[in-house]
């Protein structure tokens, strides 16, 4: 009878220790629940997202909480599912993406109510802008009926803050005020590349400034794909996104389609221009930076045949490659505004260079740091020529006219080719 009472006591203690265990556990449960809760709720306070939906595939970059204070520039859209680059104080010149802030009413004294229209870009027009500095800038008035042209704006902001190379058209400054949004880029005097392709206003280009001018883009294109963090696909490569300046160097305009490496290649649309539009791309749907590389092989052919892409250049070339087998004998589709006026063993070259970044298979295509090194080979071996040549002959003293037209290209092409003679064997980032 004794071990009864024993017994029973021995349960209950059992079953109280079994309890307070049990209370212990649920208690800390309740605890741990709590906690992360709280971090959730203060981590989604102290962020915002800003939706860059390029090109049907969307992605967004996270702000810390120093950007959306009482003077953020960015505001809740009417239905909370995106936010717009507007309402800095006229005192707050710094975006978010460390880009100047420029004023509507400025822009429009700058532009003269903006009638100084310099050209028509694909969404919206352009004008030429004097500053009340005294700087010349280019104005690119964004469509207000167009989720593209938004688009476009949220994404050229938020990449060329970080993108900085002089082969690139650089962002100095954007307006989004009064329901506009303008993006403001240094001036190119000389206008794009296709202008001089194309119009009849302008000189044919020579052989020589066309293999710079090429150089000039491969540099451009390296920078992104190999000296960006994250890298960038421009996916828009074209003569008419290539511009010129005063001393005809090449930079890379118009990345309102361009996306980082890192946000997913798969695009439920296809963006970009047809003519020089990768097959892959195509056909996948899935961009990467070989997509690029097959653009600027493209606009290689293009610079050796003065045709547009989009009338006939790839057909063009492939009938000529049949009889070249993709290596000599590139003669044949030259631009007829050259006169013979070019060197074969670097026409042979390039063509050879461009048929090797249009392959099908996107894994045979040269990286752009390749294409870069092949370019810059080439203008030291021009450089090595021009070199013997001069000093094995004896130069008469000519008088030059220097204010005449002609001489005053000539002269811009002579420094353009020193300067790339001087960098040809350096690698830039």
């Amino acid at each position: 009878m004794k071990g009864e009472p024993a017994g029973l006591i021995i349960g209950v203690s059992i079953g109280v220790v079994i309890g307070v265990l049990l209370a212990i556990s649920g208690f800390f449960c309740i605890r741990y629940h709590r906690r992360r809760l709280q971090i959730g709720n203060s981590s989604s306070r102290r962020t915002a997202t800003i939706p860059i939906r390029a090109n049907g595939a969307d992605s967004c970059t996270i702000l810390s909480d120093s950007t959306i204070g009482p003077d953020s520039p960015v505001k809740s859209g009417r239905n909370g599912s995106s936010f717009w680059l507007e309402g800095f104080k006229k005192s707050n010149v710094v975006s978010m993406s460390g880009i100047p802030e420029y004023s509507y009413k400025d822009l429009q004294k700058a532009t003269y109510n903006f009638t100084t229209l310099i050209g028509q870009g694909a969404f919206g027009p352009v004008y030429k802008a004097q500053m009340s500095t005294g700087e010349t800038v280019a104005v690119k008035v964004l469509a207000t009926d167009s989720k593209q042209g938004e688009k476009e704006f949220q994404t050229e902001v938020k990449l060329l803050g970080r993108l900085h190379h002089r082969n690139l058209v650089n962002l100095i400054g954007y307006c989004a005020e009064k329901g506009q949004h303008m993006l403001i880029y240094v001036y190119m005097s000389k206008g794009s590349l296709a202008s001089h392709l194309y119009s009849e206003k302008h000189e044919p280009l020579s052989w020589d400034l066309r293999v710079l001018i090429a150089l000039d883009v491969a540099r451009g294109l390296e920078y992104l794909h190999d000296g960006a963090v994250p890298p960038v696909i421009h996916r828009d490569i074209k003569s008419s996104n290539i511009l010129l300046d005063q001393s005809m160097r090449a930079r890379v305009a118009d990345f309102g389609l361009s996306r980082e490496e890192m946000v997913d290649k798969h695009a439920a649309n296809i963006r970009g221009t047809f003519g020089y539009l990768d097959p892959e791309y195509i056909s996948t749907r899935n961009f990467t930076k070989k997509s690029d590389v097959y653009s600027f092989g493209v606009l290689l052919f293009e610079l050796i045949a003065g045709r547009n892409p989009q009338q006939g250049l790839m057909e063009y070339v492939e009938l000529a490659a049949m009889n070249t087998e993709g290596k000599v004998g590139w003669e044949e589709i030259v631009d007829s505004r050259l006169n013979g006026n070019c060197h074969m063993q670097e026409l042979n070259e390039v063509a050879a260079l461009a048929y090797k970044c249009v392959n099908r298979a996107p894994k045979k295509r040269p990286s752009m740091r390749d294409i870069v090194q092949v370019l810059s080979r080439m203008l030291k071996m021009r450089h090595n020529r021009k070199h013997m040549k001069s000093s094995s002959s004896v130069t008469d003293e000519v008088t030059i006219d220097v204010n005449q037209p002609e001489t005053k290209i000539q002269m811009a092409e002579h420094r353009r080719e020193e300067s790339a003679d001087s960098i040809a064997d350096t690698y830039e980032v």
